[in-house]
């Protein structure tokens, strides 16, 4: 509900209802045509002000309890004054003649008539404005919570961007460190080789140089 909408309604229905109460006072000080055009006038003013009054009751449709409630009894009251209104413009307006009565009526009837066809197009307007501004407002909503699950997902798709290549690093450097890891070892293979083959050259030697001691003392006389 627009309450600012509502309020222009609610001026623009106090300003006809002011100008309907002066009327049936007019109507007792006025004779033939005069007569005859202030209960057009009056008959007008007062589709306009039941028009202004359906407007507010759609209006109220959306608004909360505790604003509508009361609303709707002021509302109640301003259809039972523009009822008493009406009462009192015919009590103001006695037959003039049986055809005077009679024409007064009949174009009464019709102008009452035209503003009941152009305030139902106005009610369905008016209805037809209020599901589409619902629909929007309904659009809006949906719109916005697909955004902000939108923003969630490449916020979330970022976090796991970021432990990808949190993961990639660490992986290069795990294979940086195997590389590293498998150089040390053929260093030290290579080391351990090449002492076992010192050791058994030393050994080989040890062995001659024994052997040649023995032969010398022993064997050569």
């Amino acid at each position: 509900m627009s309450s600012e909408e509502f309020e222009k309604l609610h001026e623009i229905y106090r300003s006809l209802y002011e100008e309907l109460k002066l009327m049936p006072e007019r109507l007792l000080r006025s004779n033939g045509e005069e007569k005859k055009s202030l209960l057009r006038a009056f008959e007008e003013r007062k589709e306009e002000a039941e028009e202004i009054l359906q407007g507010m009751e759609v209006e109220l449709r959306d608004a909360p309890p505790s604003y509508r409630n009361p609303m709707r009894t002021k509302l109640h009251l301003y259809h039972r004054d523009l009822a008493k209104l009406q009462r009192d413009a015919k009590t103001s307006a006695p037959p003039l003649s049986d055809g005077s009565h009679g024409g007064i009526y009949s174009s009464q009837n019709q102008q009452s008539t035209r503003l009941q066809s152009q305030r139902a197009l106005l009610l369905q307007g008016t209805e037809s404005l209020h599901n589409a501004s619902e629909s929007i407002d309904r659009s809006q909503r949906l719109a916005a919570e697909t955004e902000h699950i939108g923003t969630d997902i490449i916020e979330e798709l970022g976090e796991q961007r970021e432990q990808l290549d949190r993961t990639r690093d660490r992986l290069v450097n795990t294979g940086e460190n195997l590389s590293r890891t498998r150089k040390i070892l053929r260093s030290m293979s290579r080391r351990l080789m090449t002492n076992k083959l010192l050791l058994a050259v030393i050994i080989l030697m040890e062995l001659a140089i024994l052997g040649a001691v023995v032969y010398l003392k022993f064997f050569r006389r």
